[in-house]
């Protein structure tokens, strides 16, 4: 029997394939040599490249998001979540967002000074940076890089509040910063769990650390004195969501005063790379769960409207949105948390109150 390439994938990797983006002219194929014997597929090794950006903080005017500023550390992320609705992103680099996305990364090595240049400016005001909306700042490279770890330095030393999103434990490296800017208003942190059961997660998210593992930064991070927000995101349905109360729970009792839910998203090559991954890890749930999303989004994949695109419309999605707030309720979490400090900020170029003394 020859080998079925739609059903080999990567080790270790979320994407099945590594389609071409929609920029490109051409498409790839992987195709059979016609031997009669099975043979394993290469293995992709991560290869960083560094970027020297001009400019990292990114402004956006989107309703559906609670912040107006972010930046990002890294280009693409080694966690591989197959369902990254960032993944688009990697086009505008000439790049794949199937498997490149999670094989080539860049690194931003200049962004420490970057940001330092952008919050020293006279016309800068002062809000809440997040982090991580868009690819992971804790990700595997960071451990080398360390480029998140500098960035929160320069945050730290001029009082600037921040909002981290990650799945990575490497954050309790940086315990130390985040524990003393949080006593003073200026730091939270969300940590995504998308399900308790491991070995979905490693299909999933194959180089994210376990659900279990993730608890435990919860729990530590909290100890620290960090507050903490549990994210269940995204929510797949028929698939995740029956998990959504347990994935509270477990972050209730982690430690977590407040949660957030969104609902799978598949924005541009999202969308076919996540059915790919489906027809391999899920074939007898596909169609459900794609007519679940699609009766979400007026029969389409992916509705990018605001006010829509985080959590769909329709019934099951206000099910799914009841359940969650009865859930926060029973547990005693928050939906809400109050705005973090903005009047401590000063210029990193500006000499501190101590300096002024002598």
């Amino acid at each position: 029997m020859k080998p079925d390439l739609q059903t080999r994938t990567p080790k270790a990797r979320g994407a099945v394939t590594n389609a071409v983006s929609r920029y490109e002219t051409v498409s790839r194929h992987a195709e059979t040599d016609g031997w009669e014997m099975e043979e394993d597929l290469p293995t992709l090794r991560t290869e960083v490249s560094i970027e020297r950006p001009r400019s990292l903080i990114t402004y956006n005017r989107s309703p559906d998001l609670p912040f107006d500023r972010s930046i990002n550390p890294y280009r693409g992320c080694e966690h591989g979540c197959v369902y990254c609705f960032a993944r688009p992103s990697h086009a505008y680099l000439g790049l794949s967002p199937g498997l490149d996305f999670e094989t080539r990364l860049v690194a931003r090595a200049d962004a420490p000074q970057v940001l330092r240049d952008e919050l020293a400016r006279k016309r800068y005001k002062v809000a809440p940076l997040a982090i991580g909306t868009n690819t992971d700042p804790y990700q595997p490279i960071e451990r080398e890089h360390r480029i998140m770890r500098q960035c929160l330095e320069v945050l730290e030393e001029c009082d600037h509040p921040v909002a981290i999103v990650t799945k990575g434990t490497l954050i309790e490296r940086d315990m130390d910063i985040l524990s003393r800017m949080a006593a003073r208003g200026l730091a939270r942190v969300g940590l995504s769990i998308t399900t308790l059961d491991p070995m979905l997660c490693r299909a999933m998210e194959p180089r994210a650390p376990t659900p279990r593992r993730r608890l435990e930064t919860v729990r530590r991070l909290t100890g620290a004195g960090i507050p903490v927000r549990i994210m269940a995101s995204p929510m797949v349905p028929a698939l995740t969501d029956p998990e959504l109360e347990a994935i509270l729970a477990s972050g209730k009792a982690a430690g977590a005063g407040s949660a957030s839910w969104i609902m799978l998203r598949l924005p541009r090559e999202v969308s076919p790379l996540w059915q790919e991954w489906l027809a391999v890890h899920y074939p007898d749930r596909a169609h459900r769960i794609m007519s679940r999303l699609r009766e979400m989004h007026g029969g389409k994949d992916y509705d990018a409207r605001w006010g829509h695109r985080m959590r769909g419309e329709g019934p099951y999605a206000e099910i799914v949105a009841h359940r969650f707030q009865v859930a926060i309720k029973r547990l005693g979490l928050k939906e809400k948390l109050a705005p973090m400090r903005t009047d401590l900020f000063r210029s990193p170029h500006e000499p501190s109150a101590q300096l002024n003394l002598l």
